[in-house]
Formats: structure tokens, C-alpha cells, sequence
């Protein structure tokens, strides 16, 4: 028997009833997964705090059980229940849930190797493209992140194949923040870089431990002076930018250091 007969063998001969049977099933399912969409929600929104929160998750779930036993349930109708086909059929759904899950075996493969490399870990600040925050979570197939607007976002272990990871403090407790101030040329540096370092040393916010430093760049456009700093801990770092930026204004501004007015194009 040619393979071409064996191909067709696999499906049975729809006929008029076969086809009232799949059309009654797409009907009752659409319609549960539509009473379901609208249900639940009605439920949940005159529920308060984490139930409704989890009655809403729910959604996603039944409707995907739905669809399932909708499949379950027509596939009978249009192939022979048998050995030969039944091996046949699931190796080729295999074959295709494989090819769309390639992505998904990719980041399961990066994220062994991230977690074995150290990568990133819990309480790690890092940058993945413009995603900036602390992570929260190292799964197998992504890593949580926090960012500062409080945004949990999942980064696919997948991105380290073709995209650089920055973790800004890597396991340790300190990090390095950076506030800059632009200057209009006519002033004394040596004042201005004391006054900042001032500044950084008397913020409740720092690291007494390491090192405060000041790095003054000349530019067309004016002084760029880049206060470098470590907190306390790296969860206030951005209280502690503010802290630097504000006040290391208000004492520029007492000793009448002029601030740079021209546009800054910053590289």
C-alpha cells in the first residue's frame, strides 16, 4: 500500500452527522468560553483585594481546559482510532509543539547556563535593553525584575545569546550612583569639586565605607562635574541620587556657580 493511501486512511468520511457533531461541539464550546469571559469578570469585580485578583486569573485556564476537551472530543470524529494513526497524529502534533517551543528550549538552555554562570541573582540590579531593576526571581525560563516604577517584568534567559547583560552592583550590597551637574565654565573648580564632595560625605544615604569621587569633564557647552557615590544599600539608590542632586544644587546656588544654560547634548 503507497504511503499516499496510507495518508488518507488515517482520516475517517466526514459525512452530514460528522459535521452536525463538530459544529454542535466549536458551538458549545465558543459559547462556554464567551459565558466565561463574562461571567467570571462579573464575579470578580464585586469581589475585593486578592480573591478577585484570583477568580480573574482563572479565566485564561478554564478557557484553555475548554479548548482542550473541544479538541479531545473532535478529534474521534476525523481520524480511525487506531494504533498506526494514533502514533502518526502525535508524532506529528510532537513535531509541531517542538518547532514553536524552540524559543522556549532556548531560554530554558540560557537560563541553566545563567544560573551556573552567576549571571544575575536575587537582590542583583541589572539593564537587559531598557529594562532597568532589581531581580526578584531566577527561574528556569526567565528572570523577574522589579523596576523602579514597581513594574514586575519577565526577561526570557533567551535574550543573553544576543544581548549584553549590565548588573550594576553583581552580589554585592553597595552600588555606584552617579549625580551630574552641568556648570557654565567661568567658575573655580577646586571649590566646586570640594563642595560637592561635601555634599556626598554628609548624605545619610552614604557608604562611609567606600570611596566618594568627583570627575570633571570639559565640553563645548560647559563643565560636567559626575559625583560618584555608594548608599548605604542599593535599594536607595534612587533616594539617594535625589538626595545628591538637590542638595549639591542648593549649595552651587549659594556660592553663585553659575549652571550651564546652553542645550546639552549629553553622549
Amino acid at each position: 500500500m503507497s504511503d499516499k493511501m496510507q495518508a488518507v486512511q488515517i482520516f475517517k468520511k466526514i459525512d452530514f452527522a460528522a459535521m452536525l457533531d463538530i459544529a454542535a461541539i466549536l458551538g458549545l464550546a465558543v459559547l462556554l468560553i464567551i459565558a466565561l469571559q463574562h461571567v467570571l469578570p462579573w464575579i470578580g469585580n464585586r469581589l475585593h483585594g486578592k480573591k478577585r485578583l484570583t477568580l480573574l486569573a482563572t479565566v485564561p485556564i478554564f478557557r484553555l481546559i475548554i479548548i482542550l476537551a473541544a479538541f479531545v472530543m473532535i478529534v474521534p470524529l476525523l481520524i480511525e482510532p487506531s494504533l498506526q494513526n494514533m502514533v502518526a497524529l502525535f508524532g506529528s502534533v510532537g513535531l509541531a509543539i517542538g518547532f514553536a517551543l524552540k524559543d522556549y528550549a532556548s531560554s530554558l538552555i540560557a537560563g541553566i547556563i545563567a544560573v551556573g554562570e552567576r549571571n544575575y541573582r536575587n537582590g542583583d540590579w541589572i539593564r537587559v535593553g531598557d529594562i532597568y531593576g532589581e531581580v526578584r526571581h531566577v527561574g528556569m525560563r526567565t528572570v523577574e525584575v522589579i523596576t523602579p516604577e514597581d513594574d514586575r517584568v519577565l526577561i526570557p534567559h533567551a535574550l543573553l545569546w544576543n544581548q549584553p547583560v549590565i548588573n550594576s552592583n553583581n552580589g554585592e550590597a553597595h552600588l555606584l550612583c552617579v549625580a551630574d551637574f552641568y556648570l557654565h565654565p567661568q567658575h573655580e573648580g577646586a571649590m566646586v569639586r570640594q563642595a560637592l564632595e561635601d555634599v556626598a560625605m554628609t548624605s545619610p544615604y552614604l557608604c562611609l565605607d567606600a570611596p566618594v569621587i568627583v570627575v570633571v569633564k570639559e565640553t563645548a557647552w560647559g563643565t560636567r562635574y559626575r559625583l560618584k557615590a555608594y548608599p548605604v544599600s542599593a535599594s536607595q539608590q534612587f533616594r539617594f541620587i535625589s538626595d545628591l542632586t538637590t542638595r549639591g544644587r542648593s549649595v552651587l546656588r549659594e556660592a553663585d556657580i553659575q549652571f550651564a544654560t546652553a542645550p546639552a547634548a549629553v553622549p
